[in-house]
């Protein structure tokens, strides 16, 4: 199991687009790396079918995606025309590898299988994880999903978007925040090093008399 901030495991595996070694197919960006219970299912489809039509805006941030099964290679191409017809781009390629992991290696690494769902064969299948590796090969951020429950893949985009404005400044987004949104000084900025990164500077008033949520533009 990896920890946020640990450095993510390198692997070579086998996908619909050919032998992938992660770290050297990352290079420098951020990268999402996701798994599903099994190809030819009605929720697989669908999150396979959304993240097929977010990756405009996956590519805009510089993130690259990548998928994860216990299923085959073959499978997976056979698949993949489903998923474009469910996402109605039957026009497109589809622009994203599939992982084979049929030895469950992998899933077992990352600690991505889920004893209460299991394959034909009664052997664990791949829980729907996802996680966020950033340039410099860290986790940094990792959610685990049961196979009844399919993902938000919006949210994981709201998610990217934050981990990177967080990279380059020195705020915090508050819940439900947006891209545009106001954010949040951090706790470890002093008064006065804000006021030399940030203009108008908001503090919300509180009972405690404490002058901790201080809020701000979202910095450019």
């Amino acid at each position: 199991m990896v920890l946020l901030g640990e450095t993510f495991p390198n692997f070579v595996a086998d996908t619909q687009m050919g032998s992938i070694n992660l770290h050297e197919w990352l290079d420098d960006s951020w990268g999402i790396l996701f798994s599903h219970p099994n190809d030819f299912t009605p929720v697989c489809t669908t999150e396979l079918a959304r993240v097929l039509k977010l990756m405009p805006e996956f590519e805009k941030l510089g993130v690259k995606v990548i998928a994860l099964s216990c299923n085959s290679v073959d499978s997976h191409r056979k698949w993949i025309e489903d998923i474009k017809a469910y996402a109605e781009m039957t026009d497109k390629e589809f622009p994203y590898p599939i992982i084979e992991d049929e030895t469950r290696k992998l899933a077992t690494l990352l600690g991505m299988l889920d004893p209460a769902e299991v394959d034909d064969r009664g052997i664990p299948v791949t829980a729907r994880a996802v996680f966020i590796i950033d340039p410099a090969k860290n986790m940094r951020l990792s959610i685990l999903y049961p196979a009844t429950t399919g993902r938000n893949f919006d949210e994981i985009l709201r998610v990217i978007e934050s981990l990177q404005l967080t990279e380059k400044h020195k705020v915090a987004t508050p819940v439900d925040w947006k891209a545009g949104d106001q954010v949040m000084i951090q706790p470890t900025v002093s008064d006065e090093e804000a006021k030399t990164l940030y203009n108008n500077i908001k503090i919300v008033p509180l009972p405690s008399g404490k002058p901790y949520v201080r809020v701000v533009s979202q910095p450019l």
